[in-house]
């Protein structure tokens, strides 16, 4: 099979090195700097590079960008795809790519299924993607409505193989407003919090804590404002009801109430154990 990876940053660069890692297929890179796909195929993560002859005969196509360039790149090439041929973003909003691009696939022949790996580090591009970046993570797939029980039990195999401990298949709708709370408010909660003046006295009076807090801070602000705007309203609501919640602790503490200040901590510790069990589950 031929697979073809569309932008080599990190989850790009990482999806093309996990292909070489686990699979036999050949893949073809295709990156915006020359000295990216240069890298890559030094360094064996591509056996050469995506050109519009070969995109037509790739089986599968990956595109790593950011949404807005994942609706431009499909909309430019949809002609030039193999007739049934699986294409899946990886970008981290749903709606605003999976609309367009259903419509799309529908009009061309070939299909489009949204895809979103829930991995990452701090740091972004191709110097930092690794081959075992996704080992026991989730991928969660948005599927067009109607597709046959057949392709859904492919691509569970098809990412299983490539060592994701689990996929989860779901609409753009509901991976969007989760992903509000499990990632984008994170990183909202995150660069927020590492402005505090205190943040610069920080050496010698930090631990876990302070790093746990503040990792996600180092990002890319083009794309996560991207991000954020293209999923303004699910993300609004979490940050609107992160606010109110903090504000019940701010009110104790202000007022010295020492009883609603422990039930509001209980009650953070109990919902942890919830939370955690929900984790375990298969």
């Amino acid at each position: 099979m031929n697979i073809a990876v569309i932008g080599l940053g990190l989850i790009g660069g990482s999806m093309a090195k996990t292909l070489r890692r686990h699979m036999p297929h050949t893949v073809l890179g295709q990156d915006i700097d020359a000295q990216v796909l240069y890298k890559a195929r030094l360094l064996d993560a591509i056996d050469g590079e995506l050109t519009p002859q070969r995109l037509a005969i790739c089986d599968m196509v990956f595109i790593a960008t950011w949404p807005k360039a994942a609706v431009e790149y499909v909309a430019e090439h949809a002609s030039e795809f193999k007739p049934g041929a699986m294409v899946i973003d990886l970008c981290g909003v749903k709606r605003a790519v999976c609309e367009p691009l259903w419509k799309m696939a529908g009009e061309h022949g070939f299909v489009f299924v949204g895809g979103h790996p829930m991995a990452g580090i701090e740091y972004s591009g191709f110097s930092h993607a690794t081959a075992t970046l996704f080992d026991n993570a989730s991928m969660i797939l948005t599927p067009p409505p109607g597709t046959d029980i057949q392709t859904l039990a492919y691509l569970k195999h098809f990412f299983r193989e490539l060592g994701f401990g689990r996929v989860v298949i779901t609409t753009p709708q509901e991976h969007d407003r989760v992903i509000a709370l499990t990632s984008q408010l994170a990183h909202v909660v995150s660069s927020a919090y590492v402005k505090s003046p205190l943040a610069l006295e920080h050496l010698g009076f930090s631990a876990g804590s302070f790093r746990d807090m503040t990792r996600v801070a180092r990002l890319n602000e083009d794309m996560w404002t991207e991000l954020f705007l293209l999923n303004r309203e699910p993300l609004t609501h979490e940050l609107d009801g992160l606010i109110g919640r903090l504000s019940e602790y701010r009110d104790a503490l202000v007022s010295g109430d020492e009883t609603r200040l422990r039930q509001l901590l209980r009650e953070g510790r109990e919902r942890k154990a919830v939370v955690d069990g929900k984790e375990d589950e298969p």
